[in-house]
């Protein structure tokens, strides 16, 4: 499982629109991965949602939004048209993302033990570095609080950079 501050390892990964997405490509982006359980689930909709409400803002802040489950491509693809989810939805159905960010937890359904996707979000930085990570998060504000910290930062960012001039 990576850590915050580690550099993230170059991963390509199937996403909606016919896309592979790989993490190398996107250097000079900030980019947001969100792990959800289940597309069309009551509280996944939702969760996608504010994402989308809000995605002018991720581009303000020169981030890349990729929503991930290990849903198929064919179930990505409905969700994201029946949304109209404004970026693209990363299909992890090997759990090798899933993996990597650790977020996958076992519990009981119905006596059995079951792996679990648990609801995440990673911040990586421009140049590859898990920056903050946000782990079982409450749906109701968590799109806010990803905002505010994406505030926070550019604003330090900005003052490192006037007080160097």
């Amino acid at each position: 499982m990576i850590h915050v501050g580690s550099a993230i390892p170059d991963f390509v990964a199937a996403a909606t629109s016919y896309k592979n997405v790989r993490l190398n490509t996107l250097k000079g982006y900030q980019v947001l991965l969100y792990f959800y359980p289940k597309d069309s689930s009551p509280a996944c909709t939702i969760e996608n949602q504010n994402f989308a409400a809000n995605y002018a803002q991720f581009k303000h802040h020169n981030t890349l939004v990729f929503g991930v489950n290990r849903d198929s491509l064919e179930s990505h693809e409905r969700f994201k048209a029946e949304q109209s989810l404004p970026f693209e939805l990363i299909s992890d159905t090997d759990g090798q993302l899933c993996e990597l960010f650790g977020v996958l937890k076992e519990k009981k359904l119905f006596g059995k033990s079951i792996l679990s996707l648990s609801r995440c979000t990673f911040l990586i930085d421009d140049q590859g570095i898990l920056v903050h990570q946000w782990r079982d998060v409450d749906i109701k504000n968590h799109v806010h609080d990803v905002l505010s910290f994406l505030d926070r930062r550019a604003s330090q960012s900005d003052q490192a950079a006037s007080s160097t001039r």
